[in-house]
């Protein structure tokens, strides 16, 4: 059997925080501009601390301003010469209690403009829970039991007012609460407000000025929020909103990448894609290490078919500023009926283990009695996760970049960045993620492009950037589970991968204006 899919995008994109490399944007495209990345990357998704933030390396905006410590006007002209184009995250469900709409209501009180900008927990249940003696509705059980949770207890943070009260705000994510009762946090906003929406329409118009092409829209499945419901993809207000911000993403331009983490089994990935939105990947990284450390390559090619067969739209990755996911390769139970995962339980298991083995960290979901339900990511760097091992890193880069869908590459892994285990400790309760996000300086990309990992790696990055057979038809011939047979053909240019996944040794032969050539990896 042979699968295609037509006009799949040929530009990687790369991923990092504003000062991953150096101590600023300059710095890192000071690092774009060496002779090693030239054509290597035609997109940047640029992480949030491009703007103005405080909490949660940057996911907890302040607002979305440049931020002149990072980034300068001069910086986006120099990426714009580079041909390279821009990704930025909106993070619809939340905001900074540093920002303008969350200060002015706890200057003003109920006399704020801000009043219902975001949501009072106790106003939100009234009349559907008990108050408990701390002053915060506890609601009634079988509304609570629905509440799908990201961290443990009750999804609050009391705030002071100034009549001399604490109120019960809604907070999904991060939150930090220092011993002199000084606090940040990312506090949900109401989206039943208008203001909320001119907001939006500010930000969209902000962030396409600012030369952003694609948006992701981060945590959007958690804006819709209605008592009886999960206040997870509720439908179809979910639905609804997500059409709202498509309307005002197509007058600035904008394409739109939903970010949404569920189990396989729940198929919201498939209802999104059918929508026609791209989606993110979040399989890949999981079946990539199952298939190296399994020698099968089975999994990881059903998934690349159904990729193809049914067109989804798919933004790819191995490592990111995130962790590694797991939670996403499981099946699901729904309406009485359980939906196979990518991977069996025991499978994904395995992959946990040996990543923890290799000194990864964990990152679980909880009930709101604060017990544990679910794995949900582990924290490593994608080479830590392989074990350090430079063969199965550079299979594993080759996989991805002949996957169908637009690559994305997290810095560090370009390097071969091993577990960054002082950071991550350094980090406190929320640090885990730190492990993987080292800052590199100059002089380390220096002595990093001396490496045959990072070079050879960087050549592969670079054919999948360049060649214009990418941009065509990819077709996945059978083979035994231990092999790997991907062609790419664009009228006369092709790109052909063939692995084993148990030497993992691999070749790849392209044609190009007519010259064939073997790239030596």
């Amino acid at each position: 059997m042979i699968s295609k899919v037509e006009n799949i995008s040929n530009g990687v994109m790369l991923n990092a925080y504003p000062d991953s490399i150096g101590r600023n944007l300059s710095d890192l495209i000071t690092m774009l501009k060496m002779p090693e990345f030239m054509n290597a990357f035609s997109l940047f998704y640029v992480l949030p601390t491009f703007f103005n933030s405080d909490l949660d390396r940057g996911f907890s905006v302040i607002d979305y301003n440049l931020n002149e410590e990072l980034v300068s006007r001069e910086d986006l002209k120099a990426l714009e010469e580079l041909n390279i184009q821009l990704k930025f995250d909106i993070v619809l469900n939340h905001l900074s209690v540093a920002s303008p709409q969350f200060k002015d209501l706890l200057k003003h009180g109920n006399q704020s403009k801000y009043k219902d900008f975001f949501i009072n927990w106790n106003e939100f249940w009234k009349g559907n829970g008990a108050m408990g003696a701390d002053g915060v509705i506890i609601p009634k059980e079988e509304f609570l039991n629905k509440l799908f949770m990201r961290k443990s207890g009750l999804p609050i943070l009391k705030v002071p007012f100034p009549d001399g009260t604490e109120k019960p705000y809604w907070n999904t994510f991060y939150q930090k609460v220092n011993a002199d009762k000084s606090f940040l946090g990312q506090m949900d906003v109401n989206a039943n407000s208008p203001l909320v929406w001119d907001f939006y329409e500010d930000t969209l118009q902000k962030v396409s000025d600012f030369g952003g092409k694609i948006l992701r829209l981060d945590a959007f499945a958690y804006l819709h929020k209605e008592i009886g419901q999960s206040n997870f993809f509720n439908k179809p207000g979910t639905w609804e909103y997500l059409e709202r911000i498509k309307q005002i993403a197509q007058e600035n331009d904008l394409t739109l990448l939903p970010e949404i983490h569920a189990e396989y089994g729940l198929h919201l990935h498939d209802e999104v894609a059918s929508q026609g939105y791209y989606i993110y990947d979040f399989f890949l990284p999981g079946l990539t290490i199952h298939t190296i450390e399994n020698a099968n390559s089975k999994a990881l090619l059903t998934w690349a078919k159904e990729i193809i067969d049914k067109g989804y739209k798919t933004v790819n990755m191995l490592g990111c500023h995130d962790g590694i996911p797991v939670l996403d390769l499981k099946g699901k139970e729904v309406n009485g009926v359980y939906n196979k995962g990518l991977l069996e339980d025991a499978e994904i298991e395995d992959i946990m283990s040996k990543i923890m083995e290799r000194g990864g960290r964990v990152k679980n979901l909880y009930d709101p009695s604060g017990k544990k339900i679910s794995y949900y990511q582990v924290n490593a760097t994608f080479f830590s996760a392989l074990g350090e091992d430079e063969k199965k890193l550079l299979l594993a880069r080759a996989i991805q970049m002949f996957m169908p869908g637009i690559p994305q590459v997290w810095y560090l892994d370009v390097f071969a960045g091993k577990n960054n285990y002082e950071a991550a400790d350094e980090g406190g309760s929320g640090g885990h993620k730190e492990i993987n996000r080292t800052t590199l300086s100059l002089d380390s990309v220096q002595e990093g492009l001396k490496k045959e990992v990072v070079l050879k790696q960087l050549d592969l990055i670079r054919l999948r950037n360049t060649s214009n057979a990418f941009s065509g038809t990819v077709k996945i011939n059978e083979t035994s589970d231990s092999e790997i047979d991907i062609i790419w053909t664009n009228e006369n240019d092709t790109a052909h991968l063939r692995a084993n996944v148990k030497t993992l040794e691999f070749i790849i032969n392209h044609i190009q204006n007519g010259e064939m050539k073997t790239l030596d990896i």
